[in-house]
């Protein structure tokens, strides 16, 4: 008998070791994720075709020499560069290998081999209250990082999105909104104008899904699609503006009715 309760004890410490074990690799601290996610996140600048600047925003590693943003980033580009936070040196990006417009999604073709890369979380593991960080370039701030909590997941006909605090300014589109474990569960994408805390990322799992569709190399040119009149701005598909509006809207219908003393 003793012997048994000497086994079960024996057995229960391994369980424990092993969960603070699994626990040490998987946890990391706010300034770790910082560190790690700056050595993947690039700063982009798009130009047109007479090599004035189109746009500016962020992107960072998902493969080796394959850095994921936002296609509104690149849109109307048919060149440009990304710089890794941090450094000077510039590497011209030779193309796209995969685009998926209606999430607002394009994997570019740039030339920095054995650079570090952020892992994929899945994104529909994601919980409202759980804590995350943003990482990017707003209004050119080279490496910024943000933390805060998402707040909404936010469902549309054929559009979800991640709401989350952690502030998201022009720049900053195609960066990574990574989970504690220093994974990207989303790609931020847009914040609403005059809203407290609305801002949104792209799920992750759009993004592995899009990582199944790499092929050749395609130069920026093919993307024919115009720019809008003032390029430094958001821009967003119009299927994630229409949810966004929606849902702004209806919080100031419910605010006037909660407000309404008649």
């Amino acid at each position: 008998m003793k012997h048994g309760k000497k086994l079960l004890i024996y057995f229960i410490f391994l369980e424990f070791f092993f969960f603070c074990a699994v626990t040490a690799v998987t946890a990391q601290t706010p300034q770790q994720i910082a560190k790690n996610a700056f050595r993947a996140t690039v700063i982009l600048v798009m130009e047109d075709a007479e090599g004035q600047r189109l746009s500016r925003g962020s992107g960072f590693f998902v493969r080796d020499g394959q850095v994921a943003t936002n296609f509104h980033v690149v849109e109307g580009a048919t060149s440009g560069y990304a710089k890794l936070v941090g450094k000077e040196a510039k590497f011209n990006i030779k193309g796209y290998t995969a685009i998926d417009k209606q999430q607002d999604l394009i994997i570019l073709k740039v030339p920095i081999f054995d650079s570090e890369v952020i892992l994929l979380g899945n994104s529909d593991l994601a919980q409202v209250g759980e804590t995350v960080y943003a990482v990017g370039n707003p209004r050119g701030l080279e490496g910024t990082f943000s933390d805060g909590i998402i707040s909404s997941i936010r469902l549309g006909d054929s559009v979800k999105l991640i709401q989350i605090t952690a502030p998201i300014s022009p720049g900053s589109s195609g960066g990574p909104v990574l989970n504690q474990k220093g994974e990207a569960i989303g790609v931020s994408v847009l914040s609403v104008r005059g809203g407290q805390n609305l801002n949104f990322a792209i799920p992750s799992n759009y993004l592995k899904s899009l990582l199944t569709k790499v092929e050749g190399v395609k130069p920026l040119s093919h993307l024919t699609e115009a720019p809008m009149t003032d390029p430094t701005e958001q821009k967003v598909t119009q299927q994630q503006q229409a949810a966004v509006t929606l849902f702004v809207l209806g919080i100031l219908v419910i605010w006037m009715l909660l407000n309404d003393n008649d």
